[in-house]
């Protein structure tokens, strides 16, 4: 295991480390070299220091950042991690992590790096929850790198991750809930939304939700899968030049009339080598509505039906067999409880519209649509006073903090709880009050008639 240091005939100060053996068997050797012996010596001494420590990367040309967060998310976290998930780290590496850094080798990226890429995100006006994630997805890759031996040490473990103030959450009060859904009676969705509020379900779940899963006999269901959209990928070799007709460079002009009927505005121009556009591309791949099982297994849980729905999925499921007759051959079978007039799924995002629309026309101040459901569901079963692990489970979460986070104390609770402190503290206080200004009165009287007598 010791080293050579040599003088080349190139001039150059030559230095051969063994570090071990290769994965074929055969000696790892690395080489370094220098104009000047001290420097070469240097230069060993830092490898040797490396290889004692367990700290070496491994023999062979160390990938670029972005090579590597391709092969990671490729090869590696796409075993682990559900869909949307996966297309989410996807969508910050292809965004914010390649175009920054992605051009550095693994072995040199620094902490100043990071620094600057979080830096420069911010002044692009993202939102510091979303800087965070973009820390994660990077975090992840660099450990796994580490634990392969590709790098020396996981550069994002020196980095202050980006603090985040929790989103607050809104949901409605029981007069708004009332509201919301007596609006949303006269839609053709009504039932979709008790459905979400009554049961706190997340909205994947409720538009995955199939007839086969429920039990109307018995009034239970299962939320075995959920409904998502994925964003598209390119399958050809060149998703720069497949997306060539798309491409726009140029900003809108501040009066802009294409796009004033767009709901998101104006469209941001392309980045230099754009390889977006991928719901163009006649070989795209993984994207669209896609059915998936739930995040976590929890999640995976039996509900029970509040009475008052059963009859009306009754009569929904009746209806849906009208419309089944009426689409005839149009209809596509997907089981599902709630779906458009031809059987296919509801896009999240007309869902999602639809909510606001429904919030409008109720006279309801504007919020998320997680609010509106989940987190109004949990809020009113604490209201009701339903246990909160009871809730915990309803809403299939795993630990006990993360329905603490979406069950909001609303101030009916927190009026009952100020009356009953002040009732404890403080109505006895007020009756020895009374009673001592009552015996003092008695004392005064008496020695009142002392004296006359």
């Amino acid at each position: 295991m010791e080293s050579s240091i040599y003088l080349g005939s190139d001039g150059w100060w030559h230095g051969r480390v063994t570090m071990g053996v290769k994965n074929d068997g055969s000696p790892d050797r690395r080489h370094r070299r220098a104009k000047t012996e001290a420097a070469v010596r240097r230069k060993v001494k830092e490898l040797e220091k490396l290889r004692d420590e367990g700290r070496a990367p491994k023999a062979g040309r160390i990938p670029t950042v972005e090579q590597w967060m391709e092969t990671y998310l490729n090869t590696i976290a796409i075993r682990k991690i559900k869909p949307r998930t996966w297309d989410d780290y996807w969508s910050k590496t292809r965004n914010d992590i390649n175009p920054h850094i992605g051009k550095h080798r693994l072995d040199r990226l620094r902490p100043e790096h990071l620094d600057q890429l979080y830096t420069d995100l911010m002044a692009q006006g993202h939102a510091p929850s979303h800087v965070l994630k973009v820390h994660r997805t990077l975090s992840r890759a660099l450990k796994i790198a580490h634990r392969r031996e590709l790098i020396g040490r996981n550069v994002a473990t020196l980095v202050d991750a980006p603090s985040v103030e929790e989103t607050e959450a809104n949901p409605f009060t029981q007069e708004q809930a009332k509201d919301f859904l007596k609006t949303a009676a006269k839609r053709r969705t009504a039932l979709r939304w008790g459905f979400g509020i009554g049961l706190a379900v997340r909205q994947g779940e409720t538009l995955g939700l199939r007839w086969s899963y429920l039990d109307l006999d018995t009034g239970e269901c299962r939320t075995e899968w959920q409904l998502q959209r994925l964003t598209w990928r390119h399958g050809c070799t060149d998703p720069h030049a497949c997306g060539a007709r798309l491409h726009r460079f140029d900003a809108c002009p501040a009066d802009c009339i294409r796009h004033k009927h767009y709901k998101r505005g104006c469209p941001k121009p392309c980045a230099k080598g754009c390889t977006k556009h991928a719901s163009a591309c006649p070989e795209r791949k993984g994207g669209g509505l896609v059915f998936t099982r739930p995040k976590t297994k929890k999640s995976q849980r039996p509900l029970v039906i509040p009475p008052p729905l059963i009859p009306l999925l009754r009569e929904h499921k009746a209806q849906q067999e009208i419309e089944r007759a009426e689409a005839g051959d149009s209809w596509e079978e997907h089981d599902l409880v709630f779906a458009r007039p031809d059987g296919r799924p509801i896009d999240p995002r007309d869902d999602w519209e639809e909510f606001k629309e429904i919030l409008a026309e109720a006279g309801i101040s504007d919020r998320r649509l997680y609010d509106g459901s989940r987190h109004t569901g949990g809020t009113i079963l604490n209201e009701l006073g339903v246990g909160m692990r009871t809730i915990m489970e309803i809403m299939g979460h795993t630990h006990l903090s993360t329905t603490r986070r979406y069950v909001k104390s609303t101030d009916p609770l927190a009026q009952e709880a100020a009356r009953r402190i002040g009732e404890a503290l403080w109505s006895q206080t007020e009756k020895t009050e009374t009673r001592t200004e009552t015996t003092s009165s008695k004392d005064a009287r008496a020695r009142r008639r002392r004296r006359i007598k």
